[in-house]
């Protein structure tokens, strides 16, 4: 074969290639291929294999029409009260209409970031920064409204707005740190308040339950000490009746005489003199005087005769042999003679009439038998 015909081959070749290759487009999913021809719009090519007229038709744009996210730099904003905030936003948009996206505006990512920068500034300027800061729903929803209004006729729909960001100065921040900071005080202040208001009514509760609780034990103790003491008074006096009604009974069945009480006066003398204040005691001279007013002091007394009218009995005081040892028999016959010259001598100032030095036998005196004792005279 000559080369000619074999360079004609190759080149028809070529040309069926380029001529397939014009005429058979793939358009794929989620993608609108925008076909002009003669550089006017003829039609639009959906996903899949396609068919358009080679070197006439001419595929100008393919449109994506999935959902796109655009994330936009953060843009300063002037609040209501001139205070310049720094905002960056997040639209989800999505194309609907690929040839209105195509021949209505030349960059509509562009427009949909100038329009969401203008309408943030439009609706920003009306509020204050609290308003700003905690009012993020109803700017989306606003924001929402205006983009979606306007640009349906780009064949655009913007299905979300979200403010990713709302940064105030650093001197605003400072001041809010400081404001919450104060909140946060006086909130855990008034909680403290709370508490210890509670915790002093609980206290005041229970002192007042314990002080009831208190009075009332106070109350029955001073109850049941007040009977017992009764009780204790009345056994005592009951006790001590007795026993004056015992004493009684046997002074008058003993028939006491002066003497006897002169007796129990010398016995009485010491205890007188005791006591840490009784550094020295004196005996009078005039002890005689004394035991006769003694004596005479208690003949006037009813009861008390001054002789006894009946014979004395001896009591019965037990063994007699005596408890000191022999040593001490000199000592004992000596306070015995003592005892027996006071007694002596109050007998006889007792009685002034009776012989002087007369010593009348008791039932003491060893010489006398106990059944015997003869009466005073």
């Amino acid at each position: 074969m000559p080369p000619v015909i074999l360079i004609l081959l190759a080149i028809l070749l070529l040309f069926v290639i380029v001529l397939l290759a014009k005429t058979v487009r793939i358009v794929p999913q989620a993608r609108a291929g925008i076909v002009e021809r003669f550089g006017k719009y003829k039609e639009s090519l959906p996903a899949g294999l396609n068919i358009v007229a080679p070197f006439i038709d001419k595929v100008r744009y393919l449109i994506d029409l999935r959902e796109q996210v655009v994330s936009f730099p953060p843009q300063p904003v002037i609040t209501e009260d001139n205070l310049v905030v720094s905002i960056d936003t997040v639209i989800w948009f999505q194309v609907t209409d690929p040839v209105a996206a195509t021949y209505e505006i030349a960059n509509y990512i562009q427009a949909v970031e100038q329009l969401t920068m203008t309408t943030l500034r439009n609706i920003v300027g009306g509020m204050d920064l609290e308003q700003t800061l905690t009012s993020r729903e109803e700017i989306n929803t606003s924001l929402r409204g205006v983009l979606d209004e306007a640009t349906g006729k780009w064949g655009i729909r913007v299905n979300r707005v979200e403010i990713k960001g709302i940064d105030p100065p650093p001197s605003i921040k400072d001041a809010m740190e400081k404001q919450m900071r104060a909140d946060r005080d006086k909130r855990a202040l008034i909680l403290t308040a709370e508490g210890q208001r509670q915790s002093a009514i609980l206290t005041a509760e229970g002192n007042k339950q314990s002080a009831i609780l208190n009075a009332e034990g106070d109350r029955e103790s001073q109850i049941l000490r007040a009977q017992a003491e009764r009780e204790s008074q009345i056994l005592r006096a009951q006790g001590e009746g007795q026993a004056i009604q015992t004493v009684f009974q046997a002074i008058h069945d003993g028939q006491p005489d002066q003497s006897l009480l002169a007796y129990q006066y010398l016995q009485m003398m010491p205890k007188i003199a005791e006591g840490d204040a009784n550094k020295v005691w004196i005996v009078p001279s005039e002890i005689g005087k004394a035991l006769e007013g003694l004596g005479s002091t208690m003949t006037s007394l009813q009861g008390i005769p001054k002789e006894p009218t009946q014979p004395l009995k001896r009591v019965d005081t037990g063994s007699t042999e005596p408890l000191v040892p022999r040593s001490s028999d000199a000592l004992l016959k000596e306070t015995n003679a003592a005892v027996e010259a006071a007694i002596a001598e109050a007998e006889s100032a007792a009685r002034p009439g009776s012989r002087q030095g007369a010593v009348p036998p008791t039932a003491t005196d060893p010489a006398v038998d106990p059944g015997e004792v003869p009466p005073a005279q």
